[in-house]
Formats: structure tokens, sequence, C-alpha cells
């Protein structure tokens, strides 16, 4: 049953419920799934069960219609503070933290938590974008994790823990959100009118590992044709990393003149290649195929040649990864595509007994 709407994570629900019931509400938290499964949304419906002005807190089930509510439906409330990335930015800036430097730790959400609350029982605060957390940034928050000002929730929302310093995962208790089933996720596609049938949803959902913004890339046709083609050159033992890196520079430019949204492109065509590698790997392991028929038949063509064994599958996925990280960690685009097909291509046709050699 959904959650005010909010479908898949009623697990969590509970677990807050139980919590709040005991008094015994954490002071800062990390939220931690795949995109688009609804941490943000489930984190500002937190907020308004919080700081909602006609029920209790432990109920988890805020009125919707008090003006502490709608205020934070609105992000109005002064009692909730949020910061997310902006969308120019590679790193969440100083500024919103511990404010500018002339207003340093007179303004920005750790001055904003440290203050008594105006209206509600709490403070609360959110950090959208934690991946994209530099260490100087993360090492602001630290003083606020270790001593957290009373009747104050930080909450931090990111795809993964391991994207965390060790000093601020110790201190925040982790709250893990897992992707949404298939049928909620089409459910959603078909209800938000993201989709144009349910036929289609069900094949969106299928491939998108649970995740709402991931299916929503997938919809888009470009994106769509070039993940055929793709999975046609990764499927043979010579893909023409040339030709890859032209088709899929034209799709990224094709996001937008941003740099985010062009790295956001980049990074999904990257994963693309992820799932095929990942899939690859349970091939070379004797494990079963997942993932839509166009997938299983590359996976099965390049299966009947594939040489490298389950070192060299795991390499390529390896490096997948790596791209990815360096697109976050704003290597210059063009760059990081071409390197990283190269690598791809290097890798391909390579006998197992020599890769074995190279890296032991």
């Amino acid at each position: 049953m959904a959650w005010h709407g909010i479908l898949g994570h009623d697990d969590v629900v509970e677990q807050f419920r139980r919590a709040l019931g005991r008094g015994r509400l954490a002071s800062s938290f990390l939220f931690a799934g795949p995109e688009g499964v609804g941490k943000r949304t489930f984190a500002l419906k937190l907020a308004q069960a919080l700081l909602c002005g006609t029920r209790p807190e432990e109920a988890m089930d805020p009125c919707r219609q008090c003006p502490s509510c709608l205020q934070v439906q609105a992000q109005t409330h002064p009692d909730l503070y949020v910061v997310s990335k902006p969308p120019d930015k590679s790193f969440l800036p100083l500024e919103l933290l511990i404010g500018d430097k002339e207003h340093r730790m007179r303004q920005g959400l750790c001055h904003s938590i440290g203050l008594k609350p105006f209206l509600g029982r709490r403070k609360v605060a959110i950090i959208d974008d934690a991946d994209f957390l530099n260490p100087e940034g993360a090492n602001c928050l630290l003083k606020t994790l270790e001593e957290p000002p009373p009747r104050s929730v930080l909450i931090l929302i990111t795809t993964s823990p391991a994207k965390q310093l060790p000093t601020i995962r110790s201190r925040c208790q982790l709250i893990r959100f897992q992707g949404l089933a298939e049928d909620q996720l089409a459910e959603l596609l078909v209800g938000r009118q993201l989709v144009g049938n349910r036929e289609e949803a069900r094949r969106l959902a299928a491939l998108s590992e649970g995740g709402l913004h991931r299916a929503i890339e997938l919809a888009e046709r470009p994106l769509w044709e070039f993940r055929s083609a793709l999975y046609v050159q990764l499927a043979g033992p010579h893909p023409d990393s040339i030709r890859l890196a032209q088709a899929a520079w034209s799709l990224v430019q094709e996001a937008g003149s941003e740099a985010s949204a062009r790295r956001a492109r980049l990074r999904r065509v990257i994963q693309l290649a992820a799932d095929f590698y990942r899939q690859l790997l349970r091939h070379t392991a004797g494990m079963g195929v997942a993932g839509d028929e166009a997938l299983g038949r590359a996976v099965q063509r390049a299966g009947e040649w594939w040489q490298a064994g389950q070192l060299g599958a795991a390499a390529c996925l390896d490096r997948c990864l790596e791209a990815v990280d360096q697109l976050d960690r704003n290597t210059n685009q063009a760059a990081v595509l071409e390197c990283w097909l190269t690598e791809l291509a290097d890798i391909h046709g390579r006998p197992a007994p020599v890769y074995r050699e190279r890296v032991g």
C-alpha cells in the first residue's frame, strides 16, 4: 500500500514510525538508493509528517492541509531547509552549507539547522545530490553531525553510501531505498502520462532497474536507437571505437548546451554499456542473462567469440564505472568518452591468459 502516494517504501515508513513511537528518532540520516526511486519525495513527506501542525509526528500521517503542511509542500516552511546542486555546478557550493565568505557560519544549512524552531517541533534539513559533496563540503558538515542541534533532523540523499566519506557514513543512520518493482514503476509511468501505453511502460520498467529517471531517459527515441547500435558493436570482437565515439558525442550534444545535461546524457550512455558487460559477466559465469530480448541477443552473440573470460568482462564493467566516476569529477567529457571506448575496444578479443598476465 502506497504511503501518501509514494510507492515501494512501506518498510521505510514503518521503520520511522517505530522510531518515533519510541521517541528515539536519530538526528542524521543517509538515504541511499538508485536514482528515481523516491528518496527526495520521501524526505519531503517525512518533513511534512514531522512538522505537521495538527497530527502527532509518530503517526507519520501529515494532514496535508494545515499551514505547516502547505508550507513544507511549497518548501517555504521556516523550519525546513533544502539544498541541492545548482545545474551549472559540479559540486554543492560551500555557500549553501556555511554561507559566503562575508557570512561564514552565519548563513547556510549548518547555521539554519542550529537555530531554534520557529513554528514546528523540529528543524529539518535535506541535502539533495549529496553525491556531489566535495571533501571540503563534507568536512563542513562534520561539526553539525558530531554535535547535532536539539530537535533537528538532517537528511543526506545519495545513490550509494560508498560515495560519502567514511566520516559522514559513520555519523548517519543508513536508510536503504530499494528500486521499485516493475509493476510499480510501470504504474508510475502510466499514471504520470510519461509513456503512451501500458505495454511501453512495462518494457521500460523491465530495463530501468527500478528507477523512474532511467525509465524516462530510455523512453527517448534517440537514446533507444543508440542503444541498439551500441549493442551491435559491443557484441562483436572488434568494436569501432571511433564510430561509436562519434555517434555517442552526437547524442550527447543533442541534450542541449548545458554541461550538466550533456554530462547526464553521457553518463546514461556509459551505463548502457555497463548493462551489457554486467550481463556478459553473468554469461561467462554460467548464469542466466537478465534484461530484454535485444540485450540478451547481444550477449549471446558476444559469448560465441569472447576470449577474455570473466576477468575481461569484469575489466570492461570496471572501466565503465570508472568513466562514470570521472564524469562526476568534472573531467572533460569528450576525453572521457574517447579514452573509455578506446580501452573497451582494447580489451575485446583479448585472450584470457594474456589478460591475466597483464594485470597479475
